[in-house]
């Protein structure tokens, strides 16, 4: 297996149990090219898979507890049977994640008797960066589960269960993007996902015979997706879709902001505006894509994050400095890319220019006193799959 910065998920099992797991499943991280607060809203989605993935080995046990060890987080956990990882249980920490998608996956399957598993969890992406960590190890242990047990669950029943275990055990109230991300992701390609439907599609972004690139700035600032922004982010949208008798903001038009400007609050009014325009302008840019205007794919990029600054108020200085900073060293186009709150920017630029991006980024945050950033070139890779 050829793992990212030397990852061996198998050697890690075999040294914390002193076995060999029976199975190895991994799932990628994701950078959102554009649609953010759009999935829980119904809306329209743009991700890709990035080459950073989450892997977890696993084996049977003769009972019914789940253990998890890992090297890339602290120390894990043992749960006596799922029914100690459902809701209301009161789990911490990163192994209520796998354990929580245990919980889901049961939920919808019967499991088998003595399904008890050995998790060993190791993973090159970067947690709080916006590039969903979270979504590559609830899929990865999903996947890692289903086949230890012998279960056949579909894409969509695998999205479900890591979305249940984020929102109902982790109480994160993230959307299904994530999910699908890490599941359907393909080289080259970002996934165009309706939220509403779960119709999912490739669209092709051609970097390379473009002669572009996509750069990460991760600015090192942290965010949790169960903290309060995220979720009064949320909570405000659901009211003003109840306030406006639609059963989601997807169900909006932009046509219809002038009519509605008068029925919201100032605040309210501002949310509900990025999510619509910003469901405009994902399916505008799946539209450029698909005709290689890639100039018109920065301009939607730039205005999102600019929407993200101003209507949604999730950015942060750091996050609007590397914006600021890609756009003044060429970039086609920026944005803050993840839940907001911290985390990274996504860069579309020529690739001829990355070498003038990474300085003009890195002497913006040396000038601003912010800590320095990690600079990347990201690649669209491929989706979750059973490596061993």
């Amino acid at each position: 297996m050829d793992w990212n910065r030397g990852m061996d998920p198998a050697s890690g099992f075999a040294a914390a149990y002193r076995r060999t797991p029976d199975v190895v499943w991994s799932a990628p991280g994701r950078a959102n090219l554009i649609g953010e607060h759009t999935d829980y809203n119904d809306g329209f989605v743009l991700p890709f898979a990035i080459a950073e993935r989450t892997a977890v080995a696993a084996a049977r046990r003769g009972d019914d507890t789940i253990q998890v060890h890992s090297s890339s987080y602290p120390a894990g956990a043992g749960v006596a049977g799922v029914q100690h990882a459902a809701p209301g249980r009161g789990l911490r920490g990163w192994s209520a994640y796998p354990l929580g998608v245990a919980w889901a996956i049961s939920q919808v399957r019967a499991l088998p008797p003595a399904y008890g598993a050995d998790l060993y969890v190791d993973s090159d992406v970067p947690a709080g960066a916006g590039l969903s960590s979270s979504a590559a190890l609830v899929m990865a242990a999903a996947g890692a589960l289903t086949s230890l047990w012998g279960l056949d669950l579909s894409p969509a029943e695998l999205a479900r269960a890591g979305q249940r275990a984020e929102n109902e055990v982790v109480g994160a109230p993230t959307g299904i993007m994530d999910e699908y991300a890490s599941l359907l992701g393909q080289p080259d390609a970002a996934v165009f996902l309706d939220c509403r439907t779960l119709e999912a599609r490739p669209v092709p972004l051609r970097l390379g015979p473009a002669g572009l690139a996509l750069v990460l700035v991760d600015t090192g600032e942290r965010h949790a997706h169960a903290a309060g922004g995220y979720a009064a982010r949320r909570a405000s949208c659901e009211k003003a879709a109840r306030q406006l008798g639609v059963p989601a903001l997807r169900d909006l038009e932009t046509a219809d902001l002038p009519r509605i400007e008068g029925v919201l609050d100032e605040e309210t009014f501002r949310r509900v505006r990025h999510v619509v325009t910003e469901n405009a302008r994902v399916q505008a840019t799946v539209a450029a894509l698909e005709t290689g205007a890639m100039k018109t794919v920065g301009r939607h990029l730039t205005a999102s994050h600019r929407s993200m600054r101003d209507d949604y108020e999730i950015t942060t200085p750091a996050l609007d400095l590397a914006v600021e900073a890609a756009l003044a060293a060429g970039a086609l186009g920026a944005r803050m890319t993840g839940g907001g709150f911290g985390g990274s920017t996504i860069t579309l630029i020529d690739a001829r220019r990355v070498p003038a991006l990474r300085a003009a980024v890195t002497d913006a945050f040396a000038a601003a006193r912010f800590a320095a950033p990690r600079i990347s070139t990201v690649t669209p890779s491929g989706g979750a799959h059973q490596e061993a």
